[in-house]
């Protein structure tokens, strides 16, 4: 090793006071981890994973990825370790809740404790910074110097500014010698530090961003000039437009979410109003830069024109630098149009710079954009993601007035010169289509597709064009797409272009919305359909019997005028491409069916050849996963729901089967992986659709009882399924009669789940496990489960389990533990007179959480605690009294509880409210603290007022749903030609949108807008999922008879009570005793109150 590397290494070392054995074993190490022999490798790599735990591991790490005489697979594996060591280790590693998390591989000490993450020591980390940036400068391989920009990534996060102040004016000073051209490699690697640390503020609220202005601050006037100059008619260097992207890539990262603005004397962002905004003119400069990117000039390399060596293929040309240039200029601009420019969406403060912007700078741009769209028609080369990004461009401009005005006489060239091209298969669209069809179909229903097909974007702009400015474009276009179809019609077989011919039905589908929206057009529709497309689904072609299938998709609403013929043949040809030889045809049919047969008239067709549909979508999905055809199966099932149930536990059994297929190819393909999970949700609509008959589910427990306890029991693994696996869960615990031994395999289950990863799925578990003690207390009650330590714990210490944790946890959310709180419900209303020792604990608990939440805003836990005190009494009056009276808050409780009566409105706080109050005087006065009989007057004005409201609001109801509902009137947009050239478009969903990300701006940050504001708390509880015996009690009936009842035991204390009641409880009490009787006279001898 020593005379391999020279007396320049060992100089280093000695330097540096590295263990020059420890280098050379680690270089060995690191050598032989590429050993085809196993028992070389497996050491090797054995000993780098502990490499984490070695101090001075990392500086080793960092001279052996800078030394370049070192092997570079040798340098790049050290560059790979030292990244990870220092993303790893860098700093202790906290959960959201401030909670140490373990070390990433989980691994155990012999005593079974976690493995203590390791930390790197202060002096390693000083040696890294002080090394990092200088070994990056130097470095000219793009894959090492990408690897150690990351690392300058991994470590800014925590020590940028404060630990590591020296970064900047280092990068600032290496990228100051942009003027000797042999300090090239310097600056480009210097410009990429830089924008890895812009990068890590990137998506930060305003607040947060004052590193990344400081920045901006120091380092703009340095890299505009640099900027100026590289983009300038004299540079044509690869070098140049490397530094060149990264310029631009700063720019982005400072100026995508907000103008940079100053600082305040903490460091932290200000918020006066940034220099861009004060001064619109001052990006001037910037916008020229990216203008002239935009417009040079790239010429083919035989030309032999500067700049030369442009690359032939494809794939080269797209990584090109010059071309990567252009991409991060059209994407700049694109963006700064959206955010900054249209002034209807503007946030306030930046209302003056959108104007500026709308009227001179978007203007200016519209030139190179075109520019750069015209390259194709011209004959010259232009890269996807260019062409997506101009066109993107382009359809903001539609938007606005004075960008609309310039384009308005070159809509012509953009739509048909441009859009259509772009919308136009390609050779290699077709040769994928015929060879590789599993890819065809998989780019074809990419989500991606929006971020860089430029087919995507034409779609867009045609659409916004006719949508927004149809007086100036939606005849000429449909003028050229008829002229299209009936050239392709006219036309001998072999002359026909049938690509011609799919883009222009593409283009018809892409307008289906306008078109059929509007009565002059849709009755054409059906005319266009027969001639143009029946024919297709008969096609040698097999891209245009594709294409039949998706028109279908798009026009299946259009009014048929004939006596029904047209819709049979549409059905009879889309279910004969569901057996296509072409397996992309085989997708749109299926697609189309779910289309066709929400269509009235269709089910005369299609329920006679149900099992032949059903057995031709499984046999597609056995070919490929595609969440749509799944999608589409469900939509099936859910329209025919009283027919399917005689082929539901085939169903059930291809879906089950279909989702393990899915689940082991999951892992290394995406659509599989949401096909499986469409699998799911479609099993769990034949269960809705079939539990009208639940017997039937007995049938199916053998395929989906152990595909629940598949997802519930591996630790995690199968994660993205438990919501559907709980969803199924309910179904299988919920309508059958009895549960089977094998579905209670899934209790535990759920405990160990929640306990140990699953915590986040509270409220979907509980309805199960309210399911489970509901349906069988009795084995709830003496059941248990094995711990991982050997002992016992039965199922209903799991459920106080649950209830504790999710209570004493402060990641759950104020919903998660009232849905816990109702399994505290299920227990006491299911297994009464059972559970008597666990009444001190469920009072310890909610007795609690009523203290935090006595003076919370929103009352909607305190309600759900007080359903649980309710609960508990009418379990066991004296029991819970005596429980409260303990902890001396009996008169507290009832006087807060009776303060909330007014705002409950769910049914079942009011239901057990009413049955909890009341419960109350089940017990004689004489055993009742001296304080509660006092309040006997207030508890039964309380209930009575309570009962009387729910029984308003049934009889609201009933006449609410017999109420006629007014159709809703149409709009009458057959005058609608979108917007006139002088005016800005409008768009409410936009306005919703932008109103809401420029709420950023108020301190939140980008996070918080992609998750949704307060995404974890406060929203509607649903009462309706939750049900017990208390569903059987009518609070009528319980007012009626408790009230009797405790009169006619104690008389006189009755008559007093009743001489204390409002004259309005007491006509209350009349009138409720009136409707039971009249109830009763009607139904037959009363039921008695509660046991």
């Amino acid at each position: 090793l020593l005379n391999r590397l020279g007396d320049s290494y060992i100089f280093i070392m000695a330097e540096n006071k590295v263990d020059m054995t420890q280098v050379e074993a680690l270089h060995v190490a690191l050598q032989q981890s590429f050993s085809p022999d196993a028992s070389v490798r497996d050491p090797a790599e054995a000993s780098i994973k502990q490499l984490k735990f070695v101090a001075g591991a990392t500086q080793m790490l960092l001279h052996i990825t800078e030394e370049k005489q070192v092997q570079y697979e040798v340098r790049q594996a050290a560059a790979i370790q030292l990244k990870n060591i220092c993303r790893e280790c860098w700093v202790e590693r906290m959960s959201y809740l401030g909670i140490p998390l373990p070390d990433y591989s989980h691994s155990t000490n012999p005593d079974g404790t976690p493995v203590k993450p390791a930390l790197l020591s202060e002096d390693d980390k000083v040696a890294v910074r002080a090394k990092l940036i200088e070994c990056l400068l130097g470095e000219p391989d793009k894959s090492i110097r990408d690897l150690m920009a990351e690392t300058v990534h991994c470590i800014a996060i925590h020590d940028f500014p404060e630990q590591w102040p020296d970064l900047l004016p280092v990068l600032l000073q290496a990228i100051g010698l942009n003027a000797d051209p042999s300090q090239a490699l310097r600056v480009h690697n210097a410009l990429l530090a830089m924008r890895k640390v812009c990068k890590r503020y990137e998506y930060k609220s305003r607040e947060q961003r004052g590193p990344l202005n400081q920045i901006v601050v120091q380092s703009f006037p340095l890299l505009l000039p640099l900027a100026q100059r590289l983009s300038g008619p004299g540079e044509h260097s690869l070098e140049a437009a490397m530094m060149l992207k990264q310029i631009l890539k700063i720019f982005w990262s400072s100026t995508q979410f907000y103008l940079p603005s100053g600082n305040n004397a903490d460091g932290t962002a200000s918020s006066v109003p940034s220099p861009a905004l004060a001064n619109p003119s001052a990006l001037e400069p910037w916008f020229e830069v990216l203008k002239a990117v935009l417009t040079k000039s790239l010429p083919e390399a035989s030309t032999g024109l500067e700049p030369t060596g442009q690359p032939t293929t494809k794939e080269e040309r797209n990584a090109w630098p010059w071309w990567k240039v252009k991409k991060w200029a059209a994407q700049i601009m694109t963006r700064l149009f959206s955010r900054y420019g249209i002034p209807n969406y503007a946030e306030d403060e930046v209302k003056e710079f959108a104007k500026y912007f709308s009227q001179n700078i978007a203007p200016s741009f519209l030139g190179p954009v075109c520019e750069t769209l015209n390259l194709r028609p011209s004959g010259q080369f232009c890269t996807d993601r260019v062409v997506h990004l101009c066109l993107n461009f382009v359809d903001l401009a539609v938007e606005l007035a004075p960008t609309y005005k310039l384009l308005k006489p070159h809509m012509d060239f953009l739509l048909y010169k441009v859009c259509f091209p772009a919308m136009c298969l390609t050779e290699e669209d077709i040769e994928e289509f015929e060879n590789d069809p599993h890819e065809f179909v998989h780019k074809q229903n990419s989500p991606l597709a929006d971020f860089y097909d430029p087919r995507m974007s034409a779609i867009t702009l045609v659409t916004s064009a006719v949508k927004y400015r149809g007086q100036d474009t939606m005849q000429p276009l449909l003028g050229f797409l008829t002229e299209i179809l009936g050239r392709y019609n006219s036309t001998e077989e072999a002359g026909k272009n049938h690509i011609e011919k799919d883009c222009a039905l593409l283009m018809f589908g892409s307008l289906s919305e306008i078109l059929i929206s509007k009565k002059k057009y849709a009755t054409e529709l059906e005319g266009l359909m027969v001639s143009s497309v029946f024919p297709d689904f008969n096609s040698p072609v097999g891209f245009l019997r594709c294409r039949a299938c998706w028109m279908v998709q798009r026009f299946s609403e259009i009014p048929w005028s004939d006596d029904g013929t047209h819709l049979r043949n549409l059905i009879q040809l889309v279910l004969q491409r569901l057996s296509d030889p072409a397996l992309p045809v085989q997708i749109e049919a299926s697609k189309a069916l779910r289309f066709l047969i929400e269509v009235e008239g269709a089910d005369v067709t299609l329920l006679p050849v149900l099992p032949q549909i059903l057995n031709e979508y499984f046999r597609i999905m056995n070919e490929i996963g595609n969440d749509e055809v799944v999608a589409a199966l469900q939509v099936i099932i859910d329209t025919f729901g009283e027919h399917i149930e005689p082929h539901a536990i085939a169903l059930v059994t291809q879906l089950s089967s279909a989702f393990k297929n899915y689940v082991d190819a999951g892992e290394d393909d995406d659509d599989a992986a949401m096909a499986a999970a469409q699998c799911l949700e479609c099993i769990n609509t034949v269960l809705k659709g079939t539990c009208e008959h639940p017997e039937l589910y007995k049938g199916m427990e053998p395929h989906l009882i152990p595909l629940v306890l598949q997802i519930m029991g591996n630790e995690g693994e199968y994660l993205e399924y438990v919501e559907f696996a709980l969803d199924t869960l309910t179904f299988l615990t919920y309508f059958p009669l009895q549960l089977s031994p094998q579905i209670w395999e899934a209790f535990p289950l759920l405990y160990w789940a929640f306990d140990l990863w699953a915590f986040d799925y509270m409220i979907l578990m509980a309805p199960p496990l309210n399911n489970f003690i509901s349906k069988d207390p009795r084995h709830f009650l003496t059941a248990s489960a094995d711990t991982p330590e050997g002992g016992k714990i039965s199922y209903i210490d799991m459920i106080f389990s649950i209830v504790t944790k999710t209570l004493h946890e402060d990641r759950s959310s104020e919903s998660e533990q009232r849905k816990a709180l109702t399994l505290y419900m299920s227990v006491l209303h299911n297994c009464t007179g059972q559970v008597d020792n666990y009444i001190p604990m469920i009072n310890d608990v909610v007795l609690g959480k009523l203290g935090q939440q006595v003076n919370a805003e929103n009352p909607a836990t305190r309600h759900v605690v007080f359903q649980v005190i309710g609960s508990a009494i009418y379990y066991n009056p004296e029991l819970e009294i005596a429980e409260l009276g303990k902890r001396g808050v009996t008169e507290q409780v009832y006087q807060q509880w009776i303060k909330e009566v007014d705002s409950m409105d769910g049914w079942l706080s009011q239901k057990m409210t009413v049955l909890g109050l009341l419960s109350t005087l089940r017990l004689p006065a004489s055993v009742l603290p001296q304080g509660l009989v006092a309040m006997i007057p207030n508890i039964i004005s309380a209930a009575v007022k309570l009962a009387a409201k729910m029984k308003a609001d049934v009889e609201k109801g009933l006449k609410d749903d017999d109420a006629a509902i007014e159709p809703e009137a149409g709009d009458d947009d057959e005058q609608w030609g979108g917007f006139d050239e002088n005016e800005d478009v409008t768009n409410p969903n936009d306005e919703a949108y932008m109103s809401a990300l420029n709420k950023l701006t108020a301190g939140g940050d980008v996070s918080q807008f992609l998750l949704g504001d307060g995404w974890d708390d406060d929203f509607d509880d649903l009462e309706d999922d939750y049900h017990s015996p208390i569903d059987n009690v009518d609070e009528l009936h319980f007012v009626n008879d408790v009230l009797k009842e405790a009169y006619q035991r104690e008389p006189e204390v009755y008559q007093q009570v009743q001489g204390a009641l409002p004259a309005e409880t007491v006509a209350a009490c009349q009138q409720l005793f009136a409707a039971v009787d009249a109830q009763r006279s009607q139904a037959g001898p009363a039921t008695p109150p509660a046991s």
